[in-house]
């Protein structure tokens, strides 16, 4: 019996890791658009790939309108997280740099997500194995965010690093959020697809002031395509198969996956410089996600 319920947890890391993974295309894809607000990317990927989340799971939702309503104000709280987290990430990398805004908005995630949990009194006992995977992060994060802060591009770095904790912390907090629906016994689908349908409706409005170039010229559009076809919809729908077998807290810290993408790709495909010490901080990264894949 207890081999059957450990079973799927290696699938849920590996889940995580491909969510993560394709989250960690976002920024650098987000930088081939042209005269394209930040706030414009994030509002339309979030919102489109949402919407399709919600329709995908719409018999779930409607099977668990009952017990969604009962829990409204945990929905909205992750709603509005969600609303928020995209307009704050997508922020951050424009000002800090793509390899700095996806560090602080992804790094941070954790740490906000144990606080949550301990706080509210859902995480129970933090392992040892947990805190040295959370350090050997935390360090690497550290070190891969020493560019000498931020790419010489970069137009307001501190600006970029106080948005990028914002988007860590909603990002946590709907992460939280989820696991909690779904805990309580709401399915996975149900959970995230309501939470994205909402969160979709609060954001898309706002591409009536931000959407101006969103389909001129065409290579926005692409970009913003890719953006709520691929790391939106189908990274969030393996993120919420994550879910369901992981703690909120062990899923964040596997997405720390995502700012190595993230930095890899900004080196090799947009330019942005990172020294030895980034590099070593990479290494740190990937020996936190070996611990955290040898399982409980």
């Amino acid at each position: 019996m207890l081999a059957r319920l450990s079973a799927p947890v290696p699938q849920a890391r590996a889940a995580v890791l491909l969510a993560s993974l394709l989250w960690g295309t976002t920024g650098t894809v987000a930088s081939f658009s042209q005269a394209l607000s930040p706030l414009a990317i994030g509002a339309f990927a979030m919102g489109v790939g949402g919407l399709l989340q919600t329709l995908l799971a719409w018999r779930h939702i409607h099977r668990a309108l009952a017990a969604l309503q009962a829990h409204w104000p945990l929905v909205l709280t992750g709603a509005l997280a969600i609303a928020v987290y995209p307009l704050a990430f997508y922020s951050a990398m424009r000002l800090a740099g793509v390899a700095i805004g996806t560090v602080i908005s992804i790094g941070t995630a954790p740490f906000f997500t144990l606080l949550l949990e301990c706080l509210i009194g859902q995480g129970g006992a933090v392992s040892r194995r947990w805190w040295l995977s959370f350090a050997l992060g935390v360090i690497g994060l550290a070190l891969l965010s020493l560019p000498g802060a931020a790419p010489a591009s970069a137009p307001a770095p501190v600006i970029g690093t106080l948005l990028g904790l914002l988007a860590g912390f909603t990002y946590a907090l709907y992460s939280w959020v989820a696991k909690r629906l779904i805990a309580g016994g709401i399915r996975s689908q149900a959970a995230m697809g309501s939470l994205f349908g909402l969160g979709a409706l609060l954001l898309l409005p706002s591409l009536l002031l931000t959407g101006s170039h969103l389909t001129a010229p065409v290579g926005n559009l692409l970009v913003v395509g890719y953006m709520a076809l691929v790391p939106m919809f189908l990274g969030y729908l393996a993120f919420g198969f994550a879910l369901r077998h992981v703690a909120a807290s062990q899923a964040t810290l596997l997405t720390l996956f995502e700012p190595v993408v993230a930095a890899l790709l900004a080196v090799t495909v947009v330019g942005e410089p990172i020294p030895a010490l980034g590099w070593l901080g990479m290494g740190l990264i990937l020996g936190c996600l070996l611990l955290q894949a040898r399982g409980e």
